[in-house]
């Protein structure tokens, strides 16, 4: 792993996060009100892509993160890297590759809200190849959105997913539902069902779990925790952040902000408390299993705080810890 990803203090290696996933190019539409709607908008290509979007946030506030990856060598794959670098994000696990990076046409309501179509055939992140086992200071893995759908990637994601766990470091995903490129939903329900006993932190929007649990073999947050998932957080939008253990629930309220869009959002939510986790000397599995509702609750309102930055400027843009207090 990287030099960097040291305890500025001395003392020895810090904790790492490894975060598995896509990064793509976000081409952005914003529809004014009043528009004419027979004339196009100005499309503005942005960085995106769940994944490379919780690193970002996590390298941003101050942990040690890698990203594990396959980018493309063209104009968009180099501008990947050079965010990732910029960032404070460790790229040691990016593989390159000559096919095109994946787009997303993320059309902007007069609400903020973005809605998504994507173009992903033959891109390099869904040809991701086998990255071997993570160094031993590497204590948190997190995945999600894209790369747990498309394969051949999301089965190499998957193999990943189990060896993290069978090593028992901290597991978070983040499905981040995009049905647009889900062919069969029950079977990635199905699959999805299989992931939940590894899960230490599944974080989910409440449409996420709506659809998750729509289907023939529907299923519920009760029945995730049932199954094994250590804790359930649900992002509401402008009404917060909920938190479900098989003990207790609770409800941390978003702060108040003028949303100009919702690019990154969730990400932003993940990434936060993945930095909180970090800061807090709570970044195992069995740690984050034990967190009473104090903690949880301090965790979802400082993820709230980050996540209100994000999404009062335009695109996918965190905050730098110099932009918040501590956790």
């Amino acid at each position: 792993m990287a030099d960097w990803a040291r305890d500025t203090h001395g003392i020895g290696p810090m904790r790492e996060i490894v975060v598995c996933g896509e990064a793509l190019v976000d081409v952005v539409s914003t529809t004014a009100p009043g528009a004419d709607p027979s004339r196009l908008p100005p499309l503005q290509p942005a960085l995106g892509g769940g994944p490379f979007n919780v690193a970002i946030t996590l390298g941003r506030l101050g942990s040690a993160v890698s990203f594990c990856s396959a980018v493309s060598t063209d104009t968009y794959g180099d501008a990947i890297m050079a965010a990732l670098a910029a960032g404070g994000v460790g790229t040691t696990l990016v593989q390159r590759r000559a096919e095109p990076t994946s787009l997303a046409l993320a059309t902007i309501g007069s609400d903020g809200a973005a809605h998504y179509s994507f173009y992903v055939e033959g891109t390099a992140d869904r040809l991701v190849s086998e990255p071997g086992d993570f160094a031993s200071t590497v204590s948190a893995v997190c995945f999600g959105t894209l790369s747990m759908v498309l394969e051949p990637g999301a089965s190499v994601y998957e193999r990943v997913m189990r060896r993290a766990h069978d090593a028992g470091r901290l597991i978070a995903l983040d499905p981040n539902i995009r049905s647009a490129v889900i062919d069969d939903p029950d079977f990635y329900r199905r699959r999805f069902l299989d992931w939940i006993p590894m899960i230490d932190v599944l974080k989910l929007s409440d449409e996420d779990v709506d659809w998750l649990g729509a289907g023939a073999d529907g299923s519920s947050v009760d029945d995730w925790l049932h199954e094994g998932a250590g804790v359930v957080v649900i992002t509401h939008g402008g009404d917060g952040i909920s938190v479900r253990t098989s003990e207790f629930s609770i409800l941390a309220q978003a702060p108040v902000t003028d949303v100009v869009d919702t690019i990154g959002a969730g990400d932003s939510v993940l990434g936060g408390l993945l930095h909180f986790f970090d800061d807090s000397g709570a970044l195992t599995a069995s740690a984050i299993r034990s967190q009473d509702a104090d903690f949880w609750t301090r965790a979802a309102e400082y993820a709230a705080r980050v996540a209100a930055v994000t999404v009062s400027r335009p695109g996918a843009d965190p905050p730098w810890s110099s932009e918040l207090t501590r956790p």
